[in-house]
């Protein structure tokens, strides 16, 4: 019998128009195998909504059309379960995607569900959020938090978001337990990585594996701003953990305390989440198509 998949479009990810994706899918994918069914959200959340009913409707498979927020809501729905989650590159960043080797262009990826190889991942928790590539607070949270009101999406308008976010950042004082034992630190900003980078070849944890059940939690410094080219560099170079302002503490159960609630960036999506933020990791939880 074909493997029934459902592919869930996310149409407005990465700003890029999707209006021929599925004949795209009829003429790559393996029509002798697979059963390919689409689905497009237009709301908040309804990613996950559709996930659930694919493990009620006796799917196989799940495929994330999309960015990481779009992957963040399918791969909530199915985690735990065995059902394996397929991913198409369509968002701003494709951080998951691309620590993944999954390519970005849409029929190479295609062809990867031809050959329905899966990996077993970690995944993370925030204050019962699941995350699957970084969750951060401080300014990439902002920044986030600015994104998600751009009117134009992709990497310029994150770009835009970054800019007029760093003009009036302030670092702030955290409070961390990693692993039971506290810092204290002044930070630019603090993100949880479960995977090595945000997106676009930015590694924030080079030394970061989704399959290692440890977390890296990167703190980002207060920097003078002269360095910001320097900071940027060390991103694009896989030689972040190699600057003075970058200290990567590894761990499985962290806990950040902060001054008042705020922003988090729960896989580039913005969530509003208080004082204390728990986090921790469940190993091998979700099975990825690559």
């Amino acid at each position: 019998m074909r493997k029934r998949i459902l592919f869930v479009i996310n149409p407005i990810s990465g700003g890029k128009k999707k209006t021929a994706f599925n004949k795209q899918v009829l003429e790559v994918l393996d029509l002798k195998k697979f059963d390919p069914t689409f689905k497009i959200t237009n709301h908040p959340n309804h990613a996950y909504e559709l996930g659930k009913q694919a493990i009620n409707e006796g799917y196989d498979a799940v495929v994330a059309v999309g960015g990481d927020g779009t992957i963040n809501e399918l791969g909530s729905a199915i985690l735990g379960t065995d059902m394996p989650l397929g991913i198409i590159p369509e968002g701003s960043g494709n951080g998951l995607a691309l620590y993944l080797g999954i390519p970005l262009n849409e029929a190479a990826a295609i062809r990867r569900i031809n050959k329905f190889e899966t990996v077993e991942v970690d995944t993370g928790e925030i204050n019962g959020r699941n995350f699957f590539n970084i969750a951060g607070i401080g300014f990439d949270a902002f920044v986030s938090d600015h994104f998600a009101t751009e009117n134009i999406r992709g990497p310029i308008g994150y770009l835009r978001s970054s800019m007029n976010v760093f003009s009036k950042f302030k670092p702030s004082d955290y409070t961390l337990y990693i692993d039971g034992k506290p810092y204290e630190r002044e930070a630019f900003m603090i993100s949880v990585a479960n995977s090595p980078q945000y997106g676009n070849n930015a590694y924030i944890a080079p030394q970061a594996s989704i399959t290692d059940g440890i977390l890296d939690v990167c703190i980002v410094h207060k920097f003078p701003l002269y360095l910001l080219p320097k900071m940027i560099f060390h991103l694009f170079t896989k030689s972040a953990d190699q600057s003075d302002y970058v200290e990567i503490i590894p761990g499985k159960n962290i806990k950040i305390v902060r001054d008042a609630r705020g922003p988090v960036h729960v896989d580039g999506e913005p969530v509003e989440m208080g004082e204390e933020l728990e986090i921790s990791i469940k190993h091998k939880s979700l099975k990825i198509i690559c």
